[in-house]
């Protein structure tokens, strides 16, 4: 009898910062990125057929989710949690993993985008909270489909220039 072929242990990835034993299923923030472009676009059009609370609150929601991923870590997050128990099992184990700090600190990108948008919509500012969903959802919608995450190549880009230490948002 011959045996299976042995799991393929999973490497690391240097274009997203590494891999350290650590790391994380980079299916998993693609799948998070998704749900939030879906809440954001839900988000979007009832700001923009004049629902403005009801698009204010789910922008506060959106924005709480955020700060979850952007605290707790993406590993903790709903969403994070939701892949690990509910998708993972299902799908062959990943060829690579990926360093959780570039997509820990886009969570907070993304807490930055949807606060600012619910704080200018508080003070009066017209459009606030369609312009964040919008923008937010540009950056989720690119994650969840191209896998090309904004926040973590702003990550990268300061941990090349020195402004931030590697590993400083995980």
């Amino acid at each position: 009898m011959s045996q299976p072929d042995p799991k393929p242990e999973p490497t690391a990835n240097p274009r997203n910062g590494g891999g350290a034993p650590g790391g994380i299923d980079p299916r998993s923030p693609r799948f998070g990125a998704g749900i939030t472009a879906v809440l954001l676009l839900i988000d979007l059009f009832l700001a923009l057929v004049g629902a403005a609370t009801g698009a204010f609150a789910l922008l506060l929601v959106i924005a709480l989710l955020f700060a979850w991923g952007a605290l707790a870590g993406v590993r903790r997050h709903p969403y994070g949690v939701l892949y690990r128990r509910l998708v993972r099992p299902r799908l062959s184990p990943p060829t690579e993993l990926e360093d959780p700090a570039p997509p820990t600190f886009a969570q907070a990108v993304g807490l930055i985008v949807t606060a600012l948008g619910l704080l200018l919509a508080l003070v009066g500012v017209p459009f606030a909270v369609p312009v964040a969903a919008g923008l937010a959802f540009v950056a989720a919608f690119l994650n969840s489909v191209f896998g090309y995450c904004i926040g973590c190549q702003l990550y990268l880009f300061l941990v090349r220039a020195r402004l931030i230490r590697r590993g400083a948002a995980a």
